[in-house]
């Protein structure tokens, strides 16, 4: 196979927003092909540090200058604002401006790309497929929307000719990839900024699974009502082979049963009319069906199932799914990027199970004053399940902020369904108050989209005080 080469004007690419997930691994892929890659981003950090290990320029903070003469093209996201200043310059200098899924799309030319899509679990089945593809030695390429192991392991530039990516329905951007492979894990109605109805999220799903190639496969949830719906709105496609998974009867890749060990699960299908049982290193079951998801999806592009369920035993979880940031005085601390009530329930349904009789003190940032105002009685309903929670004020991320439109939203509906709830309105305090509620045995689970990551080695190290 001819390596891929450099997408048009991709030569010195400049990206504002660099440090971002989907940016960070397009920069990366870019670096490895040979492209001088430069960017700018709000503030330092490991990604950008392992991206500077790639030979990228990344500038600290978002000025005019920043972008060179000589930029080839300016890659941003739906979230930079229009009056950035390097946006700005790009203008002056009449350098074209790339949206980061064009720029995605162009690095999947020439090869046999999976798009992972869904409201939920893109992180973790895009992740599931990029580590079980390593693992058999195909050397796939792979843009992620997390870090598997290590800051910058998001991406990478395989010498194999698979391409595996995660495909953001928030903005449409999926609608730009042409994939012989895509998998639809569910569709509910989110990004309310962009998306006013369940109808807009079908329609577009139904672009996206249009991009297939002609004799391509869609694999999509079974069970789940949302993908089912465009399942069957698809169906008959001509060219377009579909393939359902899920536990219920009629699904064409069988799930028979999901044994709890620990943090763990064991996993057993029939696929092609086969058996096959193998260990998903992640708790809970909606995990257990995206691993499901990446067997079906490696299968249609000719893997063997068995080959592939075995390695699917490699994937340990990748960062912020479910991530045990460590343990003291008998604690542990584990963190969940889990911001839309479903993912919410899933989470700590996964961590229930896994938990016995130990307590749940849960953590939660809500992400998103829209999604706050259009979801915030079921964030608080979803909190129910744990045994103690604390919410923080509204993290904004790119939005401004709505009205009467706060966190007490949450917490109403959270007491309303029995859940005991703490209001804290300082993050800096939060490590204190976990220490004061935490007892030897028990399970914190920091929660949300935003840097409420960033409180577990605090509460770790307020623990071991």
């Amino acid at each position: 196979m001819t390596p891929p080469g450099l997408p048009n004007a991709m030569e010195r690419p400049h990206f504002i927003g660099i440090g971002g997930a989907g940016m960070s691994g397009i920069a990366k892929i870019l670096a490895q092909r040979g492209a001088q890659v430069a960017g700018s981003d709000a503030k330092d950090s490991d990604t950008a540090r392992a991206l500077r290990a790639h030979g990228a320029t990344v500038h600290i903070g978002h000025a005019a200058g920043h972008l060179a003469d000589d930029a080839t093209c300016v890659v941003v996201s739906s979230a930079i604002r229009a009056d950035n200043p390097e946006l700005a310059r790009a203008a002056e200098l009449g350098v074209p401006v790339v949206h980061r899924s064009d720029a995605l799309a162009g690095l999947m030319d020439g090869l046999r790309p999976i798009a992972v899509a869904g409201t939920h679990g893109k992180t973790t089945t895009t992740s599931m497929l990029a580590v079980s593809l390593s693992a058999l030695g195909l050397d796939p390429s792979y843009a992620i929307g997390g870090d598997l192991d290590a800051p910058g392991s998001n991406a990478h530039h395989g010498g194999g000719d698979i391409f595996v990516a995660e495909a953001d329905e928030s903005d449409r951007s999926f609608h730009k990839y042409t994939p012989q492979v895509a998998i639809i894990l569910n569709a509910e109605l989110d990004h309310h900024a962009n998306y006013a109805s369940m109808d807009e999220i079908y329609e577009s799903f139904e672009t996206f699974v249009g991009k297939i190639v002609p004799g391509g496969t869609l694999v999509v949830a079974h069970g789940q009502a949302g993908a089912a719906e465009i399942a069957g709105r698809v169906r008959a496609t001509e060219g377009l082979n579909v393939v359902t998974y899920g536990e219920e009867e009629g699904a064409d890749v069988r799930i028979t049963k999901i044994t709890p060990r620990g943090l763990t699960s064991e996993v057993t299908v029939v696929i092609d009319g086969r058996m096959l049982t193998f260990t998903v290193s992640v708790p809970g079951r909606h995990y257990a069906h995206n691993a499901v998801a990446a067997l079906a999806a490696g299968v249609a592009l000719g893997i063997p199932a068995h080959n592939l369920a075995s390695a699917l035993g490699k994937y340990t979880g990748v960062k912020r799914r479910l991530q045990l940031k460590g343990e003291a005085a008998g604690v542990q601390v584990i963190d969940s990027y889990a911001h839309h009530p479903t993912e919410m329930t899933a989470d700590l349904e996964a961590i229930r199970g896994a938990a016995g009789d130990s307590r749940i003190l849960v953590v939660f940032q809500p992400h998103l004053f829209s999604r706050t105002q259009e979801l915030g009685k079921e964030m608080g309903q979803a909190l129910a399940l744990a045994d103690s929670a604390v919410v923080l004020d509204i993290y904004p991320a790119r939005e401004d902020p709505i009205p009467g439109i706060t966190s007490e939203i949450i917490i109403a509906a959270a007491r309303t369904a029995g859940a005991d709830v703490t209001a804290e309105h300082d993050k800096a305090a939060v490590a204190d108050v976990i220490a004061g509620m935490a007892k030897p045995g028990d399970l914190v689970l920091t929660m949300g989209a935003g840097d409420v990551t960033d409180l577990g080695p605090a509460i770790l190290a307020r623990l071991t005080d």
